[in-house]
Parts: structure tokens; sequence; C-alpha cells
């Protein structure tokens, strides 16, 4: 007869092994050039037209068109291992996000991190600031909006009964 624990160790590592997934799509993400940077496609999009890619980044802007879909300006950031962008300040530039559905700007706001998978439509040339700026352009098929966690600092000063005297936090 097995012990509590020698069932128990199992159990725990399956379930662990369960939560630490990707967020893209297994089909998706098998069918995507995972190599392919935004750097790369900057320098010619229409060598990469079609090739599926995942990119994410923090979102600048979201705007809902006329014709009932939805463009996401992205502030491009490395993913890391579970596909979230990283919160570095690296990035490879900017690209354009084409939703073929409705997305609330409410819920697509600035600053929040996305990881979208995609076809490379093109690019988009705009003004950002006085300069002409090229943006790749990924028609959308899995978007993925990272969840926000609240921030809630510690009083300042913070009392430690262990230590008998305030610690401060720097800010």
């Amino acid at each position: 007869m097995k012990s509590r624990h020698q069932l128990f160790l199992p159990i725990l590592l399956l379930l662990l092994i369960a939560g630490c997934g990707h967020v893209i799509s297994k089909d998706i993400r098998v069918n995507s050039d995972l190599s392919l940077t935004l750097k790369q496609v900057r320098q010619n999009p229409d060598a990469y037209k079609g090739k599926s890619v995942i990119w994410g980044g923090d979102i600048i802007e979201t705007i809902n068109q006329q014709d009932g879909t939805t463009q996401i300006e992205v502030f491009q950031r490395p993913l890391g291992w579970e596909e979230e962008p990283k919160d570095t300040v690296a990035s490879e530039g900017r690209f354009l996000v084409i939703a073929k559905e409705y997305l609330d700007p409410y819920i697509y706001q600035s600053g929040r991190k996305i990881t979208v998978a995609g076809e490379i439509h093109g690019e988009e040339t705009r003004l950002l600031g006085q300069m002409s700026y090229r943006y790749p352009v990924l028609l959308s098929k899995q978007i993925y909006l990272w969840r926000v966690y609240p921030y809630y600092p510690y009083p300042y000063p913070y009392y430690s009964p262990w230590w008998g005297y305030p610690y401060w936090y720097p800010y």
C-alpha cells in the first residue's frame, strides 16, 4: 500500500504542469514562424506576406473601424516562455493588428499587455510624431489580453514588529 505522500506528489506535479501552458493554441503555434522577428519584417514586409507569427507587447491605441473591425497599435516587447510580453525596455518597434471583430477600447486600453498570433498582411505608413513610420500589419488569428494585477504598495513607512523600527521602502 502506498503512503499518502507517494500518491500526493504525482498529482501535485500533474497539476503544476497543466497550469503552465501557452496562451496561443497549439495548432496556431505549430503553423507560425517563431523565429521571424519584427525587426526582420520591418525591413521588407512584402517578402513575409502570408507568414504567421506570434508577437506581443503593450497596447498603444485601439481604434474601431467603420467596417466593424478593430485596429490595435502595439509597442512590441520580447515574449517570455509563456508568451507573455516581458517588462523590459527592449523593443523592435511598433506593429498594427487588425481584428475581424469589435474589441472594446475600454477593455483593450493603452498600457495593457497583449499577445497576438496573426498573418503578416503587409505594411501601413503613418505619421509618428513628425516622421513617417512603417508599421507591419498583422491579420489576427488569436489575441490574448493579459490580466492586470493590481499594485498595492506597503504603507509608508512600514513598521516591522520583528525589527522593532520602521522600515522605509524606497520608491
